[in-house]
């Protein structure tokens, strides 16, 4: 039985704001842990980076140069029981002397792992 789309996207808004504690507390083996152990990631202008492990390793060279990720949720489509697809919108700011608010959309698609939603496919870029 599959669950009904508000329940799939409360469940999807609570692991993001789960990603957003790891990565705030610099807990980026934890950050991994949200995705599938094959999933990947594709930053924009960079090659795709595969495995939980190693995308953790990369938002720990990205938490560098950025701080304070916000995500905005717009729409989770269910795609059967056991995956979803998400559509959102980000914001951080740049660290330094001089620093700058970065906004941009992204689009995830989930697996249900267990009782866990995790990333499976996490694709970002800035621009709304």
């Amino acid at each position: 039985m599959s669950l009904p789309a508000f329940a799939q996207k409360a469940e999807i808004e609570a692991a993001n704001a789960k990603w957003i504690e790891c990565f705030n507390k610099g807990d980026f083996a934890g950050l991994g842990s949200l995705y599938t152990a094959d999933a990947t990631a594709f930053p924009p202008g960079s090659a795709m980076v595969r495995g939980d492990a190693a995308i953790g390793a990369m938002f720990k060279r990205f938490a560098e140069e950025v701080g304070d990720p916000k995500l905005m949720t717009l729409d989770v489509k269910p795609l059967g029981p056991s995956a979803a697809r998400e559509i959102g919108t980000f914001s951080m700011k740049t660290k330094g002397p001089n620093p700058k608010d970065v906004t941009g959309k992204y689009l995830v698609v989930w697996e249900k792992v267990g009782n866990d939603w995790k990333l499976a496919a996490d694709i970002w870029n800035d621009g709304q």
